[in-house]
């Protein structure tokens, strides 16, 4: 393979940047709040915080959406994941790290994000009705619906990835004294 000159480098890494297409939450402000209470409802279900953030990033890592890859991992970083846990998630199978209900989680987030695929198995069902009540699996099913909306937007809309802070972080920053 032919050396690269640190200018063609350059050049290939800026064509490749992306940059923003359309900013959902200025064009379409009642679209983005429309999702936001899918969110919202999400978050309230009583799934666990760093579950929600392995199904978030696991089904994101599918898709392929760099934005809420970062986004995700950096939430659950700030809710205490650790390191371990998060750069092993693409082969959870393969790895003693996740509980029998994170397993069961997902397996499911993967299946209804490959619906296409496999329509869901019986026997992934099968493992969620052992670690959820059916009112958790509507509510499991509630975030992967919701995350594999939020990849398609991010990735046809052009989301940057990097510029997204965890709350934890943004409220940290802020009690800082200036300096």
């Amino acid at each position: 393979m032919p050396e690269t000159t640190h200018s063609e480098e350059i050049a290939r890494v800026a064509k490749t940047t992306q940059s923003v297409r359309i900013d959902v939450t200025k064009v379409a402000p009642e679209a983005y709040q429309a999702m936001a209470g899918l969110g919202k409802y999400v978050r309230q279900s009583g799934l666990e915080e760093s579950l929600l953030n392995l199904v978030y990033m696991r089904s994101s890592q599918i898709n392929g959406c760099a934005y809420c890859i970062d986004m995700h991992s950096k939430d659950a970083r700030a809710a205490g994941e650790t390191e371990q846990r998060l750069y092993e998630l693409n082969a959870w199978r393969e790895t003693p790290f996740y509980t029998e209900r994170e397993r069961a989680a997902l397996a499911w987030a993967e299946a209804v994000t490959l619906v296409s695929q496999g329509h869901v198995p019986d026997e992934v069902y099968e493992l969620a009705r052992k670690q959820f009540s059916e009112k958790e699996i509507v509510s499991l099913t509630m975030a992967v619906v919701g995350i594999n909306a939020w990849n398609r937007i991010a990735i046809s809309l052009r989301a940057v990835p990097g510029t997204y802070q965890p709350a934890s972080h943004t409220r940290a920053a802020a009690a800082r004294p200036a300096r």
